[in-house]
């Protein structure tokens, strides 16, 4: 059996251009209102693993996602890094799942693809900033996790070793596998793209995309049966539909403001005792010191 390693990605809208429009009534993402992109610290998760499988000859990683259907876009991406493959979970019954409903159907994906050896995903989304799909499913599965991964030391078939970005410092642990981890913002970033996998994958697509395609692409999946990429939907799953979608997932957005940053007068200081006291009085009265 190869040293199987499943991504967790996601693509996510590109939040540092939010606008008025990022939001919808019932306090959800506008994603058709936003660029999507891959998340940032999922790219840092996915350099891990091609770090993996630079070292072992044996290694296999795919990527997994979840989204809409152009959430392909990413697979594509991950495979020009160097993924071997990748598989997309799509469902109109998936809209507006919460980090509980997303990671129930992520587990049960992850499922279909026993056995495997590590999961690996980014810390958290930039779309919410929860940190909390990745632990959820490590939990669905009864998997041992490692959050805040910064590198990984040392792999064999048995146990991880990883070196884990804490507040105040580093930790190293050691962890039997199969297991879950998360990746911090700091861990190295992703490899370039690959002309020579560019070429390989560009043609990879799901059968949704397929289908909306003008060329007669069947004689050429016939041949290279690499570039498809598998669509699973809630039945492929087998999912308990009551779990997904809004009305799985308890959390519930109550209301939305937009916060402006908005720049506040300067002081000009010298390096005189005196102004270097008044600076010290202010920050004192204003409580952000003391």
């Amino acid at each position: 059996m190869s040293f199987r390693i499943i991504v967790l990605a996601k693509q996510v809208p590109d939040t540092r251009n939010v606008g008025k429009d990022a939001m919808k009534a019932d306090g959800t993402v506008n994603r058709a209102a936003l660029p999507a992109i891959f998340n940032p610290e999922d790219l840092n998760a996915l350099e891990l693993a091609l770090r993996i499988k630079d070292q072992r000859k044996d290694c296999e990683v795919i990527i997994l996602t979840m989204g809409p259907f152009r959430a392909a876009e990413i697979i594509r991406e991950a495979m020009y890094r160097g993924a071997d493959r990748g598989y997309l979970i799509t469902d109109r019954k998936f809209a507006g799942s919460d980090t509980l409903a997303t990671s129930y159907a992520i587990s049960l994906a992850v499922r279909k693809l026993e056995p495997y050896h590590l999961v690996i995903s980014g810390r958290q989304a930039i779309d919410g900033d929860t940190a909390q799909v990745g632990p959820q499913t490590a939990e669905k599965l009864s998997l041992p996790q490692i959050t805040y991964a910064e590198e990984i030391t040392e792999v064999s078939e048995k146990h991880i070793v990883v070196k884990r970005r804490l507040e105040r410092g580093i930790e190293v642990v050691k962890s039997p596998l199969p297991a879950a981890v998360t990746v911090h913002s700091s861990a190295p970033a992703c490899r370039q793209r690959v002309a020579k996998l560019l070429m390989k994958y560009k043609h990879a697509r799901t059968v949704t995309e397929l289908q909306n395609e003008t060329k007669d692409y069947t004689e050429l999946y016939d041949q290279r049966p690499y570039l498809q990429i598998d669509e699973w939907t809630v039945d492929d799953l087998h999912a308990d539909v009551t779990m997904l979608g809004l009305s799985g997932s308890p959390t519930k957005v109550k209301k939305i403001e937009n916060v402006v940053f908005a720049h506040k007068d300067s002081k000009v200081l010298s390096a005189s005792d005196e102004d270097i006291n008044n600076l010290m009085k202010d920050l004192i009265d204003s409580h952000v010191i003391g």
